[in-house]
């Protein structure tokens, strides 16, 4: 599945590690602040694609679609995990719950076709 360098304008701002465990080989591959995501929803779910740019041997790229209903069970499974995070990271907990405001939000509108834009964060200027 090729990727449209147009889309992977956002880069990683934190970390992702990727782990693909098959009977006779084993992938693994990180994505740091030097590599490029994008994600978005479609028709049938969502899409999710990392990429690291770099020499044969260090450029690698992952495509991860995802139904929407098995989605919102990852959801819910996350939800059910937060009690796991450290009371007092309150970095992450703040950037986790804005994001799942602004899907919330996105969600909530109806009747508007296609969305071009993104929600605006807390804080943004229009």
């Amino acid at each position: 599945m090729p990727s449209d360098k147009t889309h992977m304008s956002k880069p990683i701002p934190d970390r992702a590690e990727v782990a693909i465990d098959y009977p006779d080989k084993f992938y693994v591959g990180t994505f740091e602040r030097s590599s490029r995501f994008e994600a978005h929803l479609d028709e049938r779910g969502v899409t999710l694609t990392l990429e690291r740019a770099g020499d044969a041997e260090s450029r690698k790229s992952v495509y991860l679609h995802i139904n929407y209903e098995l989605f919102a069970e990852i959801l819910r499974d996350l939800a059910a995990t937060v009690a796991i995070m450290p009371p007092d990271d309150v970095e992450h907990r703040r950037s986790l719950a804005e994001a799942a405001g602004l899907l919330h939000q996105a969600l909530a509108i109806k009747g508007k076709g296609k969305r071009e834009t993104r929600p605006r964060a807390r804080g943004a200027r229009a």
